[in-house]
């Protein structure tokens, strides 16, 4: 007995259509899903337009600095008048030095040049003709009857300061002087142990005579001498 089927109710007679419907379909999503694009949210209006204005203050205006207008420019000059210079110039005349047979050659007499003197200090045990001491003009050793005088001057004069005694104060004053050109006495020092030695001291050398003064090659100069004065208390 054959069996019955209706046609209508066979199933795989139309899966071939179904299979290329689904596989469209299939085809349709893939591509969209790989096209399919998505953007951020974004405003489409200017946040900055929001802000309130909430400043009340005056912006002042800037002022423009005006420059000063350029200086006019100067006066054209005036026209110059030049005048020929008509004054008529000496010309120099350089002559020869050299002298020609025909001149006559003038002798001239030798010029006497007067020698500079200096006026220099010559120490007493140097100088040619020492000081002269009043008293020692006719001794033959004028040098040696300086120093004996003046030793009798200091001896004669001695005195010694009474407040030094008291005190005990005792030394030796070196005193330096100078015999001057007129043979007045100048220029006294003195350095030693106390003021009031050192005050006699110069009392002492300030009674000194004038005397004759030194010379060095004939001529007179100045002399420094120095000499100690010894306070000793007994």
């Amino acid at each position: 007995m054959e069996p019955k089927k209706n046609p209508k109710a066979d199933i795989g007679r139309n899966s071939g259509l179904y299979f290329v419907i689904g596989l469209t379909l299939t085809m349709i999503l893939v591509y969209g899903a790989l096209e399919w694009k998505t953007y951020d949210k974004t405003n489409d209006y200017d946040i900055s337009m929001n802000v309130d204005d909430d400043l009340d203050e005056e912006v002042p205006m800037t002022e423009q600095i005006k420059t000063p207008p350029p200086p006019p420019p100067p006066a054209a000059p005036e026209i110059i008048e030049v005048v020929e210079d008509e004054e008529e110039v000496e010309e120099t005349v350089i002559e020869s030095t050299e002298t020609s047979q025909e001149e006559e050659i003038i002798e001239v007499e030798d010029v006497a040049v007067e020698e500079e003197i200096e006026d220099v200090d010559v120490p007493f045990a140097v100088i040619e003709d020492v000081p002269i001491f009043p008293g020692c003009e006719n001794e033959s050793d004028k040098r040696a009857c300086f120093n004996s005088m003046m030793q009798k001057h200091i001896s004669k004069n001695f005195r010694y300061p009474e407040i030094a005694q008291e005190m005990g104060i005792q030394g030796r004053v070196s005193v330096m002087f100078v015999i001057q050109k007129d043979g007045s006495i100048g220029g006294v020092r003195m350095r030693g142990p106390d003021k009031n030695l050192e005050k006699e001291a110069a009392r002492i050398i300030d009674k000194l005579p004038k005397m004759t003064p030194g010379k060095q090659r004939g001529r007179a100069v100045r002399v420094p001498f120095s000499i100690p004065i010894t306070f000793k208390l007994q």
